[in-house]
């Protein structure tokens, strides 16, 4: 199958279960985003699939290749931290280019990927501005870039606007799928926020205690929650108070 397939995945530490048993399809060119509360194992999972932590039972398929056991810098991936992680000592092109670098890219060849790169995330003419007087919203889509300069199949991105202000992460929410219907790249995002979830996904993954409570449509999500717990953390507004009257259930 084209595309991401997580079978049976657990992640244990020590006793406690951070990752019960989850199972995902998630087709090629597909946004997902994993939402749920702190804790309830969304990160855990993203870092499985990145490479960064192992899974104690289970595979990770990619486009019908096993990389359970693969190391992260030959997942052929792209990963956006919740911290972004932009090297402070190099310039916004030196940042973008350090995938291409550390793969043996020629220099003409990073400068032009660099280019293209600006050009997408709006930053034209930026290559040799450091870092440090770049904003909040600019850091991002170089991190952003950076993670997708080398063509990867699967884009990963931990909490990315979570650091952002209310309106600056509203428009970037709007920049971010622009970008991924554009490159047609497969997305995973986990996130605590629901309306950032509701708005950008194809398939939203509700989880709480280490499991996937639901995965469909936002819509599907909204109107026919799986149980109470998914339709009371996406909004109150799912739930009706019923009281029987008499007769039989």
């Amino acid at each position: 199958m084209s595309g991401l397939a997580l079978n049976s995945i657990t992640k244990q530490f020590g006793p406690f279960t951070a990752v019960d048993n989850v199972e995902l399809s998630v087709p090629h060119g597909t946004f997902v985003c994993l939402l749920g509360p702190s804790g309830c194992g969304k990160t855990t999972l993203l870092r499985m699939i990145a490479g960064l932590d192992s899974p104690t039972n289970g595979a990770i398929v990619l486009d019908g290749k096993d990389i359970t056991q693969v190391p992260t810098h030959k997942r052929d991936l792209g990963m956006v931290f919740q911290s972004l992680a932009l090297f402070p000592h190099l310039t916004v092109g030196e940042n973008i280019a350090y995938p291409l670098r550390i793969r043996g890219i020629g220099r003409e060849e990073q400068v032009k990927r660099v280019d293209e790169l600006l050009a997408m995330i709006h930053l034209t003419g930026y290559a040799d501005r450091p870092v440090q007087k770049l904003s909040g919203g600019q850091r991002q889509r170089v991190a952003i870039a950076r993670a997708l300069a080398i063509s990867p199949k699967l884009f990963l991105l931990d909490e990315p606007l979570s650091a952002l202000d209310a309106k600056l992460r509203e428009a970037m929410q709007v920049e971010l799928r622009k970008l991924q219907q554009q490159l047609g790249i497969t997305t995973i995002v986990v996130t605590h926020d629901q309306r950032e979830a509701m708005t950008m996904a194809d398939t939203v993954v509700v989880m709480n205690g280490g499991k996937i409570r639901q995965a469909a449509s936002p819509i599907e999500i909204y109107r026919k929650p799986a149980d109470r717990f998914v339709a009371d953390f996406i909004g109150s507004t799912n739930l009706l108070p019923l009281t029987a009257q008499g007769g039989s259930a």
